[in-house]
């Protein structure tokens, strides 16, 4: 068989790795990038655009283009998506609603599914061989529901999952393969989409999670959001201009937060530069300062202290029993988060491997260790929640807690709540309240012919069953009959085993006409790397000095970009190239007018 590759999926990005030599090793996508963004994206001829040219060409195709799906894994509720649910994408992404494109709805198993085959294709590109295994992670908070969807998606994407790992016990794997002695470390993990914080002890090859806790709605989109809004205004009060209505402009401005935010992290201050279009003749532009990015975030950072502390207590440790602080994702490298990771635990976080590929990395060694390929290494999960049945009055009555190791078997005897019952309802739940109506409802089925007796004289055992996935198994057995039923117990939210066998009929159509697409990709990503460099030069062209010839240039520019986004909205394979070829001739003659007019300035300089 092919080997088994660790994949990242992620709210923005996503990574995959393989073991090689020993070491893990990043697996490039077709464009060469180490991070595939997770965006999907619908032409309006029928192509479809997966990854880094997907997000090149939201702007001009926003209520087609599809953000962050990952925050809806495993969510029930379905709707219509109106023009604000997916212009709005990076936020409403979090919500209940199936994404709704041209009269077709798109649930988060298949956007998902769509960015895995992606992966998978390239992966297969750059090892040359079938790639048909992975370990997939996940959230540690993602619940039973969210992880059978993780799996629908790898499943239609052509992947058996092999095994899912949480984020940061990835992420240990990845830090600590080489460490022998005893450690307790930290993992912080902050995503595009979730925060994780994890306890582990590691020591002589095992890597035992002790305690996790987190927050699947707490994450690199929203403090996006919260930088665009400040941006909205600054726009409106300085320049009068209103980026929040339009849905083009609205990605606009959600991607230049994104831009400003990472350059905060090394920046006190940065620039934010509308195109030329926007200005009427000028280029408008407003400044943001690191401090007031903190200040409007703060309630956002101050947040995962609250599950650091809980996660350090129900381990039964003090800041000071740590060893090490890992940081995982690309949010870490907010100063912000740092000073907040100092603050709690007085320890300088450490973070020598890539945040953003460090999960990668782990899951790829987690592949390794089930290959056979890393030996003497020993992976202790934890699950994140409580899980347990609804009793009489309607109460939780939990019978594995939150943060037992994995893989477990628990069982607990319940009696029968009136005389001569002789069926019993379980309701499977998952959660921390002490109403069943304020949990999860995992599933539901009934133990009949129960043996009729008095109120409290039946001997019912419910036994629950955890797989090393996290994936849940339950089963209800009255003891005087040995009646039992016994569930593995499916999403309400997943797709049912029809819809399941439709995407996957649907996948392989895709993935045969995908192959036959590969050259219209590769043409569209040379485009977006033109967008890319156009952004470059533009900053470069702003820095040259007032010069007609540069400012002529500059609009030829901007003009170029504009027609490659919409080539790629449309998805024109001529049209791209043609596009294309228009954006880098005016890119060429931008790049000369910028060299001679940072030469005329030498040279009045010298003299």
């Amino acid at each position: 068989m092919g080997p088994i590759i660790g994949i990242d999926l992620g709210t923005t990005n996503s990574v995959a790795a393989y073991m090689k030599d020993g070491q893990p090793v990043i697996i490039p996508n077709l464009e060469g990038d180490a991070l595939t963004p997770s965006v999907v994206a619908f032409a309006r001829d029928d192509h479809r655009w997966v990854g880094r040219v997907a997000r090149a060409q939201a702007v001009a195709n926003p209520l087609r283009t599809v953000f962050s799906v990952k925050r809806r894994m495993g969510r029930t509720c379905s709707a219509p998506a109106s023009e604000a649910v997916i212009s709005s994408i990076k936020r409403q992404m979090g919500s209940d609603y199936v994404v709704t494109v041209d009269g077709r709805a798109y649930t988060p198993v298949e956007i998902s599914a769509m960015i895995l085959e992606k992966i998978k294709a390239d992966a297969e590109t750059f090892l040359g061989e079938s790639v048909e295994r992975a370990v997939i992670t996940v959230p540690a908070y993602f619940n039973d529901s969210q992880r059978r969807a993780t799996k629908d998606a790898a499943a239609i994407a052509g992947l058996e999952v092999v095994r899912l790992v949480n984020e940061p016990t990835a992420a240990a794997l990845a830090y600590g393969l080489d460490i022998e002695k005893a450690h307790t470390i930290l993992v912080w993990d902050l995503g595009g989409g979730t925060f994780d914080v994890s306890v582990l002890e590691l020591g002589e090859g095992v890597f035992e999670v002790k305690a996790v806790n987190g927050n699947t709605h707490l994450g690199g989109d929203d403090y996006d959001q919260r930088l665009a809004g400040m941006l909205v205004q600054r726009f409106r009060d300085d320049w009068h201009i209103d980026l929040d209505s339009d849905p083009a402009d609205q990605r606009l401005i959600r991607q230049l937060a994104e831009d400003a935010k990472m350059k905060l992290s090394t920046q006190l201050d940065v620039r934010v530069v509308l195109p030329h279009s926007f200005g009427r003749g000028s280029r408008c532009a407003v400044t943001v300062t690191r401090d007031e990015f903190e200040k409007a975030t703060a309630d956002l950072t101050e947040k995962m202290a609250a599950s650091a502390q809980c996660a350090l207590a129900d381990a039964g440790l003090d800041p000071a029993d740590l060893d090490r602080i890992v940081l995982v994702g690309g949010m870490t490298r907010m100063p912000a988060v740092r000073r907040l990771v100092r603050e709690l635990t007085g320890l300088e976080p450490y973070a020598h491997i890539d945040p953003d590929q460090v999960v990668a990395l782990g899951a790829a060694i987690q592949a390794g260790v089930l290959a056979g390929e890393v030996r003497n290494v020993t992976l202790v999960d934890v699950t994140p929640l409580s899980l347990g049945i609804e009793s009489l009055g309607g109460l939780f009555a939990r019978v594995i807690e939150r943060n037992t190791s994995v893989p477990t078997t628990k069982s607990r005897l319940f009696t029968n709540a009136r005389d001569d019952q002789t069926a019993m309802d379980v309701h499977v739940l998952q959660g921390e309240r002490a109403l069943a109506a304020d949990n999860m409802t995992l599933g539901r089925f009934q133990l009949s012919d129960i043996t009729p007796q008095a109120r409290g004289e039946a001997k019912v055992e419910v036994a629950f069953e955890i797989d090393a996935n996290g994936i849940i198994h339950v089963s209800a057995t009255d003891l005087q009959t040995a009646t039992s039923q016994r569930i593995r117990v499916d999403s309400a939210s997943g797709p049912s085993p029809e819809a399941v066998d439709r995407m996957l009929d649907e996948s392989r159509q895709r993935m045969e006409s995908d192959r036959r697409k590969r050259e219209d990709i590769e043409n569209a990503i040379r485009a977006e790397n033109f967008l890319h460099a156009a952004d470059e030069l533009l900053g470069e062209a702003a820095q040259a000095g007032p010069s007609q010839v540069i400012a002529r240039a500059v609009q030829a520019v901007e003009t170029g970009v504009l027609a490659v986004r919409d080539a790629l909205a449309a998805g024109e394979a001529k049209q791209i190239v043609t596009a294309g070829e228009a954006l880098e001739s005016a890119l060429k003659k931008l790049s000369t007018e910028v060299k001679t007019a940072r030469s005329a300035a030498t040279r009045g300089r010298a003299a």
